[in-house]
């Protein structure tokens, strides 16, 4: 089919466009994209250097967290195709470069395609292009300038045609927003808080035993038995009903020490045992 499609890594768009119109690479907050002029400008370009008319865009990028407002932007812009890989917890963009081979791969074999423009720079792709080829279709890079510092040499070499774009047709469609930053006035020195310690409180048994109580009968009964339970293999309470219990003891006593902690979680459990149901007589059962 005489179509020409569209594949762009929107992480390799993003990064040499900001780095040629600020002098280095930005975050994409700084950046004001203009999405149908872009769309405009790649249709414009693949048709003229393919002399065929669009299939359709491919959008590659990377997400940690879903898609963001742009992709869904672009996702419903005519003849548009958004394409998601991964970005990792260092910052990296996963599974991107393998969408895009495989698109150019499949494209080519289904011949829905004769050309393919690529905007990127990521020798990983270059597979896709050398597979693409084999089956006849020809490959159109265009790169961001410098092309010789923002694409591999080997991706180059292998396109059948190389395009740069200059900050003449970036600045038409991505503009830097320059963040003006004001001098923080210097903050007089402050002494170092001294930690506060806070008494220990002489609380009663018969002082824990009624709060535990109190608590005690404020618990679900379905959860009783599991909790009991819970202690006496563990020795210890869930933290959501051990926190509760202890902030609850703060506020009516104060702080309390690990002692009487321990004394608190006892008598906690002792009230629920109390709220069991009694156990049926064997003797009468028979």
């Amino acid at each position: 089919m005489d179509r020409v499609a569209v594949f762009v890594d929107a992480g390799y768009f993003f990064a040499q466009g900001s780095a040629l119109l600020s002098g280095k690479k930005t975050p994409r907050g700084e950046l004001t994209l203009d999405l149908d002029k872009l769309l405009a400008a790649l249709e414009e370009f693949s048709s003229k250097i393919s002399r065929h008319p669009l299939l359709r865009i491919y959008w590659y990028d990377g997400t940690s967290t879903g898609p963001t407002p742009q992709h869904v932007t672009l996702a419903f812009k005519p003849n548009v195709k958004v394409r998601l890989g991964i970005v990792n917890t260092a910052g990296q963009q996963k599974g991107v470069d393998s969408l895009i081979v495989t698109d150019l791969i499949t494209l080519a074999r289904n011949r829905a395609m004769s050309d393919a423009v690529l905007l990127s720079g990521d020798e990983d792709v270059r597979v896709g292009v050398q597979q693409a080829q084999e089956i006849g279709v020809r490959v159109h890079l265009l790169g961001i300038s410098p092309c010789r510092g923002s694409q591999s040499l080997l991706l180059m070499q292998e396109a059948d045609t190389t395009h740069e774009w200059g900050k003449k047709e970036i600045s038409t469609f991505l503009t830097h927003n320059q963040r003006s930053i004001q001098p923080v006035a210097a903050m007089p020195e402050t002494p170092v808080a001294q930690p506060i310690t806070l008494p220990l409180m002489v609380v009663s048994p018969e002082a824990l035993d009624n709060l535990a109580k109190e608590a005690a009968n404020e618990m679900d009964q379905n959860v009783i038995e599991g909790l009991i339970k819970n202690f006496e293999s563990a020795e210890r309470l869930p933290p959501d009903v051990d926190r509760p219990l202890i902030g609850r003891a703060k506020r009516s006593f104060g702080m309390l020490d690990p002692k009487q902690l321990a004394e608190l979680r006892q008598a906690f459990v002792a009230a629920l045992k109390l709220r069991l149901p009694p156990k049926p007589d064997p003797e009468s059962a028979a």
